[in-house]
């Protein structure tokens, strides 16, 4: 494999505390030097040379919460396009949820997944296992034999979890293999019959609402069991300050938790919906403003843990319906980083914050390889213009599915090139 270098880019590596103007080396995949001190090295021989002047290099992006339609969805998603898609947005790994028909609970299904990944995905695919068998809450799946198989994580997707008893046992059980429970914090019951955040625009729209409350009570539940236990749980992705206050608590207790948060949280609010658009129906709803305005600066003090895009394809039978009957779901894989861009173009959240919570504290949850640019490491790097300007063009995205609710959005900065193990799978 042909060495690469990467000159006169600006380095940041949030697992360092780096920030600083030098070089990059890869040899044979993986990160040879990366930073100043990389300057005083020899280049080595027969290498491809990059200028990456005005460009900013980081460890590539890791997205924990992507929905593929693959098995038995393939029109909406495929492997192969999810990761295409992923590289297009800088993202050099992706988690996939068990989510599919049939749904991966068992060891076929995950060596299904892993070999599709190797002979079609350009970027690391990594498969997430069902909670519960078929994702209905009631029987554990086999923890350990998954886990062999490749599972990074078990979660029940887009389904949170009701029996406090069958958490309970599940995570004694994840405990035992070192294993992350992750899980969507949504009460079957409460808000059920809701398609927007509840409150007066709501009630000007006519559309029943899901209150704050069906998103706190089960987390609170969680986060109990979870400090029972001893296990380690992360809330897939929140939406309001009051879930994070009570992630805060638990850790001050000493329960092991971490938390996420989807990108279209930290941007978008309720009022984007607008006229009943359904690109913007969401799981969890679009909160507030005001909501949105303090997960952005709980994602600037480290509170919350990282972002996910919660790439959720869905296509035109789906989606162009009434705002109720509309699927919830959006996807995100191509957009997450320019949106995330937007917190630091407007001075909220610094930019080492933001690759970490996109690329370096993901990889340290879920335990995988990257999130990073020392030596040794898999040369998964993207190279970012911060101020390059665009629009999301529907005719552009690489997604199979285009339900984006950023649609001629106006960004500035994104990623240029994506390099996995040294491999330019993303640019030129």
């Amino acid at each position: 494999m042909k060495p690469v270098v990467i000159d006169n880019v600006r380095i940041i590596d949030p697992s360092r505390d780096l920030d600083e103007a030098g070089r990059i080396i890869i040899v044979d995949g993986k990160i040879e030097a990366a930073g100043a001190e990389a300057l005083t090295r020899p280049v080595p021989s027969g290498a491809s040379l990059r200028d990456g002047r005005g460009l900013i290099a980081m460890p590539g992006l890791i997205d924990a919460r992507v929905f593929v339609g693959e098995p038995g969805g393939e029109h909406r998603e495929t492997v192969a396009s999810a990761a295409r898609a992923a590289a297009a947005g800088g993202v050099t790994s992706i988690i996939t949820m068990p989510d599919t028909d049939p749904v991966i609970d068992d060891i076929a299904l995950v060596e299904f997944i892993r070999k599709t990944a190797r002979d079609r995905a350009i970027v690391n695919v990594y498969p997430a296992a069902a909670l519960t068998k078929g994702l209905k809450g009631e029987e554990m799946t086999e923890f350990g034999l998954l886990k062999d198989a490749g599972a990074v994580c078990f979660t029940n997707g887009r389904h949170g979890l009701d029996d406090a008893q069958v958490l309970r046992r599940a995570m004694t059980y994840a405990k035992a293999f070192g294993a992350v429970v992750s899980l969507e914090t949504r009460d079957a019951h409460l808000g059920a019959a809701g398609v927007m955040n509840e409150g007066l625009l709501a009630s000007w729209l006519g559309l029943s609402g899901i209150p704050r409350e069906a998103e706190i009570i089960p987390l609170e539940r969680d986060l109990r069991i979870a400090g029972l236990t001893g296990g380690a749980y992360h809330a897939a992705q929140l939406s309001v300050p009051e879930s994070v206050e009570a992630v805060v608590t638990a850790r001050k207790r000493g329960a092991k938790v971490t938390c996420g948060v989807a990108i279209a949280s930290l941007t978008l609010n309720e009022n984007d919906i607008g006229e009943y658009r359904t690109f913007f129906k969401l799981s969890p709803p679009l909160r507030s403003e005001a909501d949105r305005v303090a997960m952005v600066e709980a994602l600037a003090r480290g509170e919350i843990d990282i972002i996910v895009s919660s790439h959720d394809p869905q296509d035109v039978d789906t989606k162009r319906l009434p705002f109720a009957d509309a699927a919830d779901g959006a996807i995100g894989l191509e957009t997450m980083l320019a949106a995330a861009l937007r917190l630091y173009h407007s001075g909220h959240v610094p930019l080492m914050r933001l690759v970490d919570a996109l690329s370096t504290r993901p990889a340290s949850i879920f335990g995988l390889p990257g999130g990073t640019l020392k030596p040794g490491a898999p040369a998964d790097i993207t190279l970012v213009d911060l101020d390059e300007p665009w629009i999301v063009a529907k005719e552009q995205l690489v997604s199979r599915s285009k339900n984006t609710p950023f649609e001629n959005a106006r960004f500035t900065g994104r990623a240029v090139a994506t390099y996995v193990a040294g491999n330019l799978v993303y640019g030129a």
